[in-house]
């Protein structure tokens, strides 16, 4: 693996502002520049995008994911829970895809627990905040 791209869906950019009892105080864009840095990411670009429109992912999703040497990070945020659109992207592409979320989603309301792409993607961590991410990468290098 020698990228890994993760993909954060709708509300997602509000990291830091957004319910900071569920997600907590720290703005994803300074979380990111320090996961680049850890060491046992040496020798791999990690590359960050978001979008709040389900057609942008799933555009993303199908311009990266059929290069092998990718490996794509996903939290589609709400749409894990609408999207059959962001699954069949994923089910469409070669690359190791992880699903990911801050929270425990089965420790949540109701119609958090249910997720269309968990089954189309290689695997899926949940309820270890920011770490999710860094523990998703993990399992894919």
């Amino acid at each position: 693996m020698k990228r890994v791209i993760i993909v954060n869906g709708p509300n997602l950019n509000l990291l830091g502002k957004r319910e900071p009892d569920f997600y907590g105080v720290e703005r994803f864009e300074s979380f990111f520049e320090t996961l680049k840095k850890k060491k046992y990411f040496s020798g791999i670009e990690i590359i960050y995008r978001q979008s709040n429109h389900e057609g942008s992912i799933v555009d993303l999703l199908q311009e990266v994911g059929f290069y092998t040497e990718v490996g794509i990070v996903i939290n589609a945020g709400a749409y894990t829970h609408t999207s059959i659109a962001i699954a069949d992207a994923i089910r469409s592409i070669p690359s190791k895809v992880i699903e990911v979320h801050m929270t425990n989603i089965y420790a949540r309301e109701h119609y958090r627990k249910q997720s269309f792409i968990s089954s189309v993607c290689d695997g899926s961590i949940c309820g270890f905040g920011l770490r999710s991410y860094e523990l998703a990468i993990l399992a894919l290098i």
